[in-house]
């Protein structure tokens, strides 16, 4: 008889939760979540994008010899700046100055024919032989200077040098480097949907770290021609004066160039909500007394508001207030 009793309390007591519950819950289904709304605007916004890029000098050439000899002296040192032409290491010349006595013999020998040619004593093609002889040899001889003495063949600055007077060169690496910087190219990487807009001589503003409230205006020199399949992107170089050589090789910066004005769609950044484990962005739109979930592409953020790309139109009642325990279709009260 108490198993009975104790049996049928229990069921009592069971059925009683579930309808509790089961009140419970059509309470919290018809509970109104109270948000705010402010409508998406059409604006006018500045379309600008920004890519990260590198520094580069903007010419690099290697001093070097065209063959293997021993360096008999270097002019320079890291660091020195030096001009078009300017001498910058003497190899060891023995070859030179041996070529140089066989061109001074064959020089005199060659007047010796002219007098007897002009005399009439051996014919034109005797004559034209040694003359042939003679410039072939003066080429060499100026092909050889120039592996004496190595000159600069831009105005720059010394950025390496690798040997010391009385080493044997053996082609491995560079005497000398120089390079260009009072002009700098800066290298960047475009999104491909910027393709079209990009053209030669299209402003661009620079910054780097170690300026942090100054930039720098370059205009694009190089578009390249082909997109990166795997990035979706394309290579730009940009040209920037650097007179006052603030600016050196090798400095990370961020590029950003500014494609003109346009009217866009623009709300409050708060509104704007990103997805957990993704890069998707969404917000809620107030429809017929639901939230209705939007998922958004996002452009520049200005201020406290932010450019909708796709996803909302203008004019759309847009939730800023109230989103915490919204999801898609829940009922809404709007309080502004």
């Amino acid at each position: 008889m108490k198993r009975v009793l104790l049996i049928g309390a229990l069921a009592v007591l069971i059925v009683g939760c579930a309808q509790q519950q089961q009140t419970t819950e059509q309470v919290n289904v018809n509970e109104k979540s109270i948000v705010r709304t402010q409508p998406a605007t059409l604006e006018e916004v500045e379309e600008i994008a920004q890519f990260t890029s590198d520094d580069r000098c903007f010419q690099q050439n290697n001093i070097v010899p065209a063959m293997g000899n021993r360096i008999s002296s270097i002019l320079v040192k890291v660091g020195d700046r030096v001009s078009r032409g300017q001498l910058l290491v003497v190899m060891d010349n023995t070859q030179y100055s041996q070529m140089e006595a066989q061109i001074a013999n064959l020089e005199q020998d060659y007047q010796r024919m002219r007098a007897v040619y002009e005399a009439g004593g051996i014919s034109k093609q005797q004559y034209d032989q040694i003359s042939t002889q003679l410039n072939v040899q003066r080429t060499a001889l100026n092909n050889l200077r120039d592996n004496v003495e190595l000159r600069s063949p831009i105005d720059g600055v010394v950025s390496m040098r690798n040997f010391e007077p009385g080493d044997m060169y053996g082609m491995t690496m560079p005497i000398l480097q120089v390079v260009q910087i009072n002009t700098l190219k800066v290298v960047a990487n475009i999104s491909e949907q910027y393709f079209t807009q990009v053209k030669i001589g299209t402003s661009v503003d620079v910054m780097v770290d170690i300026y942090p409230d100054k930039s720098f205006s370059g205009r694009v020199s190089l578009i390249h021609p082909t997109i990166d399949p795997a990035s979706r992107t394309f290579g730009i170089e940009v040209t920037i004066p650097n007179g006052n050589g603030e600016l050196r090789p090798g400095m990370f910066s961020r590029s950003t160039i500014i494609f003109g004005k346009s009217e866009g769609v623009m709300v409050e950044d708060v509104a704007v909500q990103k997805q957990a484990g993704s890069n998707e962005r969404y917000l809620f739109v107030a429809e017929r007394g639901r939230a209705v979930r939007r998922t958004v592409t996002v452009g520049r953020q200005i201020g406290n508001r932010i450019n909708i790309l796709s996803g909302v139109e203008a004019g759309e009642e847009v939730i800023v207030a109230g989103l915490s325990h919204l999801v898609d279709g829940s009922e809404i009260e709007i309080r502004n």
